[in-house]
């Protein structure tokens, strides 16, 4: 059966952070090969690997780093002291852990300390999201906070970033969780994905049909944004 983390269903509360965010792995994935050729991987915050799937084909190892003691992680500490040498990986994976981390900045450079040269950093984070611990939650960002985290701590060639999702689509999913919570009770439960998969049908369809709902501007919401940093050869 399928990972729901790689192929989510619309009846997902998460779907506008899930299904954009594994459509734009699996593609940075063949891209990196494209590029490097077969690739050493560090997946940080790996937990239970949700994405291996979309990496194996390509990358010659895969190493996890969590922060707890996990079968998954061979490397254990938290991403501001990566137990790593220097240059050693050449994809660096930061899936869903930013907003997380205690020392944001830090943790950007020790991303870039340890990616070598000409390697690149493929990382996703919240825009808009509810308080979700774990066992803290600190941060939200924007795209021009992000390019700013990133150039302030490493030396890149080219730093991307990207909105997973438009307004439509990250208001149907703040929507959907709430309706989710609202419909778990008694005779009411059968409607939950049914409600929160018509919910997120219509805020997907919507951005499609006007662009502007996906471009980051005033009074825009991104439910979650993808960047691609490429450390200078």
């Amino acid at each position: 059966m399928t990972d729901p983390r790689l192929d989510p269903p619309l009846s997902t509360t998460g779907y506008a952070v899930r299904a954009p965010l594994a459509r734009w792995l699996a593609a940075e994935a063949r891209r990196a090969a494209e590029d490097l050729g077969p690739y050493r991987l560090l997946d940080v915050g790996c937990g239970e690997m949700p994405y291996l799937a979309l990496f194996q084909p390509y990358a010659r190892e895969v190493v996890g780093l969590d922060a707890v003691p996990n079968p998954r992680a061979s490397l254990v500490g938290p991403i501001e002291a990566i137990p790593a040498p220097d240059a050693s990986f050449d994809v660096v994976l930061c899936a869903q852990v930013l907003e997380h981390v205690g020392d944001p900045a830090r943790g950007v450079a020790e991303l870039h300390r340890v990616l070598r040269p000409g390697g690149r950093v493929l990382l996703s984070t919240h825009g808009t999201m509810v308080y979700h611990p774990n066992p803290v939650d600190l941060w939200r960002w924007t795209g021009p906070g992000l390019e700013r985290l990133f150039a302030a701590n490493g030396s890149w060639d080219s730093i991307t970033v990207t909105g997973g999702a438009g307004t439509a689509a990250s208001l149907a999913m703040l929507n959907g969780l709430y309706l989710d919570h609202v419909l778990r009770r008694g005779l009411l439960r059968p409607l939950r994905r049914p409600v929160v998969s018509l919910v997120n049908r219509f805020g997907r369809a919507l951005d499609r049909r006007l662009p502007v709902l996906r471009d980051e501007r005033p009074g825009t919401l991104v439910a979650n944004y993808h960047v691609v940093a490429e450390k200078t050869a």
